[in-house]
């Protein structure tokens, strides 16, 4: 629901499955600072209600990034077994050695990190997920 009418507005809409049955479904909401995610990852969601971010019934965790043009950042996997998928907000970046535009997004697995460069001023979504049920 966009409460602004006269404003566009764009949503991603993200779904996982919990780890376990019969949870309580929750929602929550959070108001992030740009500057606290300026060249750097930003945690936003873990499966820890103590840590940044909102907490979810899953082994994942989500970082937002900002990137100036030609920083360079390394995501490093917390879980072993998880994968990562990749959005891209907006910008233009090379997730190890494939290049993604706004609205991009990819999935890898099999792997402890990965690279990311930013060719122009980019913002994107990192998530690393469970790659299996």
């Amino acid at each position: 629901y966009n409460k602004n009418g006269d404003q566009p507005v764009k949503f991603l809409q993200i779904w996982l499955y919990p780890n376990k049955r019969n949870v309580t479904p929750r929602y929550d909401q959070l108001t992030l600072k740009r500057e606290s995610r300026k060249n750097k990852f930003h945690q936003v969601l873990s499966p820890n209600k103590d840590e940044e971010g909102v907490w979810i019934h899953q082994d994942a965790w989500f970082h937002l990034a900002e990137l100036d043009a030609n920083k360079e950042l390394v995501y490093t996997l917390k879980k072993s077994g998880n994968g990562i998928y990749i959005f891209v907000l907006s910008g233009e970046i090379a997730a190890g050695n494939i290049d993604l535009t706004q609205r991009d997004g990819l999935g890898i697995w099999d792997t402890n990190e990965l690279l990311f460069h930013a060719k122009s001023k980019s913002e994107l979504l990192v998530m690393e997920v469970p790659m299996s049920l």
